[in-house]
């Protein structure tokens, strides 16, 4: 599968490096490559629902939608659409062979009883020892929109995050410590991003591959300790 279409270096610091930042659809076929093959899936509102365009068939992944679905495929176009088939972002999808539908509460025990390998979700912050902050930014104005986040961020052995890495104002969203109201505690494993994909956990933060920087670059932009990751943690 390919990841995408800027050739990939070793830098100095021994990280795989590319030329430019990714795209979105860069992005989300390389979250699509890293997932397990067999892995039991929720994909978030946003940016990963481009994910599941990107899974291949041989991978056997299959995705999960809060809405109460099981077996769901890529979005769906044209003569595809089906305005009673959405998932949980109200965007009109796919159903694969052995597809099951069942009620909202069933949905959440499957969230919330471990079932499920990864959820792949969006972020406002995540900080460096992998506390999630996804719902509310606090601001007056702000519409908070928890969802089932703080039940996938729980309940998922894995939590894998996919965002920009800055603002519109050029501010970091990978942060030592969330300034937001928390969805998850230490929950997130790997961060996503258009300049580097990041491993989190109590032991801080290491850089598995940049994008458009090096590792020195990627350090001015963030506030937290960065270093490469070993070959085991990546």
């Amino acid at each position: 599968m390919s990841v995408q279409s800027n050739d990939q270096t070793a830098s100095p610091a021994g990280i795989r490096t590319s030329e430019k930042p990714l795209g979105r659809d860069d992005l989300a076929r390389l979250v699509a490559r890293d997932i397990k093959p067999g892995s039991f899936v929720n994909l978030g509102i946003g940016q990963p629902t481009l994910v599941s365009n990107y899974l291949e068939p041989e991978q056997d992944i299959t995705l999960h939608t809060e809405n109460g679905m099981l077996g769901m495929g890529p979005e769906a176009t044209g003569d595809q659409i089906d305005g009673d088939l959405i998932n949980a972002g109200k965007i009109p999808v796919t159903e694969l062979p052995g597809a099951s539908y069942f009620h909202h509460a069933d949905s959440f025990a499957i969230m919330r009883g471990g079932h499920l390998d990864i959820c792949v979700l969006g972020a406002f912050q995540v900080s460096a020892t992998g506390d999630l902050a996804n719902w509310h930014t606090g601001a007056p104005d702000a519409i908070p929109a928890v969802g089932g986040a703080m039940d996938l961020a729980t309940g998922a052995k894995d939590v894998f995050v996919m965002m920009t890495l800055l603002t519109r104002e050029g501010i970091s969203k990978l942060v030592e410590t969330c300034s937001y109201p928390l969805t998850g505690i230490g929950c997130v494993t790997r961060v996503y991003t258009d300049r580097a994909v990041f491993l989190t956990g109590p032991d801080g933060v290491e850089v598995r591959e940049t994008f458009g920087c090096t590792l020195e670059e990627l350090q001015d932009m963030v506030p937290v300790p960065l270093r490469a990751a070993s070959a085991a943690g990546s």
